[in-house]
């Protein structure tokens, strides 16, 4: 890494070490997000609700020097960060964003690597999710909102009533 900028960037992990690279990079005051949802798992004598990540074997870290760098590197579970090309790729703070708010506001969230054709651009303009840019696609003879995280190649899908969109 030839000059290091601050940002948004993506750790990848071991599988199912997600919490515990969140939790050591938490401990070293590592500013880290791991979007998780609640599902309903279901064992033969027993159900209950768990948090997964929405992205399994990501984690998202903010980077504010090269020692942060280092550091998030150094955590149990931790293998290698998302690149393209040669570099380190940077996540946008839009991206960022608009995960949070989807993960906090939305109970229905699906994860999609299927590649929808471009949808109807829309933006939302009311309720909890205002202002978030997403497009309308036809998924399972349903129509669903999708947020595209091109970095990943994942999709967000999730319902919203019609009311609630405003074409772009």
């Amino acid at each position: 890494m030839s000059i290091f900028r601050s940002g948004w960037y993506l750790l990848y992990t071991k599988p199912r070490y997600e919490k515990k690279v969140h939790t050591h990079l938490t401990e070293l005051k590592i500013d880290s997000f791991l979007p998780t949802r609640k599902i309903l798992r279901t064992w033969h004598d027993r159900k209950k609700y768990v948090d997964e990540p929405l992205f399994p074997s990501y984690v998202f870290l903010y980077l504010t020097d090269i020692q942060n760098y280092y550091d998030g590197m150094d955590a149990e579970g931790a293998l290698y960060y998302v690149r393209s090309g040669k570099e380190i790729a940077k996540v946008s703070d839009k991206i960022i964003d608009d995960i949070k708010l989807i993960t906090n506001q939305v109970k229905e969230i699906e994860v999609s690597e299927f590649r929808f054709q471009p949808g109807r651009q829309l933006v939302i303009r009311e309720g909890a999710l205002t202002g978030l840019s997403c497009e309308v696609v036809e998924c399972n003879n349903r129509q669903r909102l999708l947020v595209r995280i091109d970095l990943l190649q994942r999709n967000i899908l999730l319902v919203l009533p019609e009311e609630h969109l405003m074409a772009i």
